[in-house]
C-alpha cells in the first residue's frame, strides 16, 4: 500500500512524414495523370504554378529576413538557414519538426522517489526538493495528483516543481489513488493531472494510478479494473506512459493482475519486505511478473513497517542495497521507494551510494 490516511477523508503530436507520405492527395493524383499539353496562351500548367507560388513565397521570406538583419542579429549570410529553420517550424510533417521520444524511453528508469505531502518534503521547498534528488543521484520523481477521496488538487505544488525539475533533467511522474467505485470520474481526474500545464507550459511527464485491494477502500474487480485502463489509455493516447502500481504478488492475493496492466505500459509492483527479506521478495515478483511482458520497476520500502507488522524502523542499509542488488539481476531497469518524508538519513545514504541504477535513463543518452 503506498498510503493509509486516504480512508479518513496528449497532446500527442502527430507523427513526423516525410518523403513520399508528406505529400497531399492531389500532387500524387496530379502527377500520376498523363503529361497534357499546356492550355494554349498559358505558359505553365496548373502544378507548375503552384510550384511557382511555393518558391515566391520563400523568395520573399528570404528577403524579408534579409532586410531585418540589421534588427535582429541575422547577417545576409545566415538567411538561408534562418529561412531553413522558419520553413521546418511552419512545417509539422516536416522531418524537423521535433518528435516525441518513444513511451519505452520514458518509463521510470533509475532511481526514484515518492512523495505523498509536500509540506513534509523538505517543506515543500521545490529547490531543495531537487537538490537532495540530484545528490542522491535520482533520475525521477512520484508526486501524487489526487485520489477518489481528494480529487485533483496537486496543480498548485506541480507549478513550481515542474519546471525546477525539468531544468534539472529529473522526469516527474503523477500518481493517483482511484477506488474505482465510479471509474469514469477516476479516469477524468487522471486527465487533469495529465492535462494540467504550468504557466511554463510543462507537465508531467507519465502517470502512475495506484491500484489498491479492497482492504485497501478500493472496490476492484477485473471488469472495473479493465474498463478503467482502457478508458484511461483512451484518454491519453498510445504515446503516453502509464504505470500501474499494484500490490506485490503473493499465493494470499486474490488480485485480477492481468486485467488491471493490460492497458498500461509497466508495472510498479510493491515490494515492502516488513517481516520478511527484500531479496527474496523482490525476485519474485519479478519472475510472478514478466508472464505479462511489461517493464517491472519495483518499488521498494523506505518507511518503518511496524505498524503493519514488520520489524520496527526503517529498514537498514543493507536490506535496501540487497533489494536494489537483486532487482537488477532479475531485471528491473529501476526502482523507487516509499517514500521521500518517511525515509531517514540511513537510507537516503543507502540509495545515494547504491552502485545499482546509475546509468542514464534511455531519453538522456540522445
Amino acid at each position: 500500500m503506498l498510503e493509509l490516511m486516504d480512508r479518513t477523508a496528449a497532446e500527442e503530436e502527430p507523427p513526423a512524414v516525410s518523403g513520399l507520405a508528406a505529400r497531399t492527395g492531389i500532387d500524387v493524383e496530379a502527377e500520376s495523370r498523363p503529361r497534357v499539353r499546356p492550355e494554349r496562351g498559358r505558359l505553365w500548367t496548373h502544378s507548375q504554378e503552384r510550384r511557382l507560388a511555393g518558391a515566391n513565397m520563400i523568395t520573399v521570406a528570404i528577403m524579408v529576413i534579409v532586410g531585418m538583419s540589421a534588427a535582429s542579429g541575422v547577417t545576409p549570410l545566415e538567411a538561408p538557414a534562418a529561412v531553413g529553420r522558419l520553413v521546418g517550424s511552419l512545417l509539422p510533417n516536416s522531418d524537423n519538426a521535433v518528435k516525441r521520444p518513444p513511451v519505452s524511453e520514458l518509463l521510470p528508469y533509475g532511481k526514484g522517489m515518492w512523495l505523498y505531502e509536500p509540506d513534509k518534503t523538505e517543506s515543500g521547498n521545490v529547490n531543495a526538493i531537487v537538490a537532495k534528488a540530484k545528490a542522491a543521484g535520482l533520475s525521477h520523481l512520484y508526486v501524487r495528483t489526487g485520489s477518489s477521496w481528494n480529487g485533483f488538487y496537486a496543480a498548485p505544488f506541480l507549478d513550481q516543481l515542474l519546471p525546477v525539475a525539468h531544468e534539472a533533467n529529473l522526469l516527474v511522474y503523477g500518481w493517483d489513488f482511484p477506488r474505482l467505485i465510479d471509474w469514469n470520474d477516476d479516469v477524468r481526474r487522471a486527465k487533469a493531472a495529465i492535462d494540467h500545464r504550468t504557466p511554463g507550459k510543462h507537465r508531467i511527464d507519465g502517470f502512475s494510478a495506484d491500484i489498491e485491494t479492497r482492504s485497501e477502500g478500493t472496490h476492484i474487480s477485473a471488469d472495473v479494473a479493465a474498463a478503467y485502463g482502457r478508458s484511461l489509455r483512451e484518454a491519453v493516447g498510445a504515446s503516453y506512459p502509464l504505470i500501474a502500481t499494484v500490490p506485490r504478488p503473493s499465493p494470499a492475493q486474490n488480485y485480477p493482475y492481468a486485467a488491471v496492466v493490460e492497458s498500461f505500459d509497466a508495472i510498479a509492483p510493491m515490494v515492502y519486505w516488513l517481516n520478511r527479506q527484500p531479496d527474496t521478495d523482490v525476485a519474485g515478483a519479478l519472475r510472478d511478473l514478466a508472464k505479462f511482458g511489461k517493464p517491472v520497476f519495483p518499488v521498494g520500502q523506505a518507511y518503518d513497517g511496524a505498524p503493519e507488522g514488520g520489524r520496527a524502523g526503517v529498514p537498514p542499509p543493507e536490506e535496501l542495497w540487497r533489494f536494489m542488488r537483486f532487482a537488477e539481476a532479475g531485471g528491473a531497469q529501476g526502482v523507487s521507494f516509499w517514500s521521500w518524508q518517511a525515509a531517514n538519513s540511513k537510507a537516503w545514504a543507502a540509495i545515494t551510494e547504491a552502485e545499482e541504477f546509475r546509468s542514464p535513463a534511455p531519453w538522456m543518452l540522445k
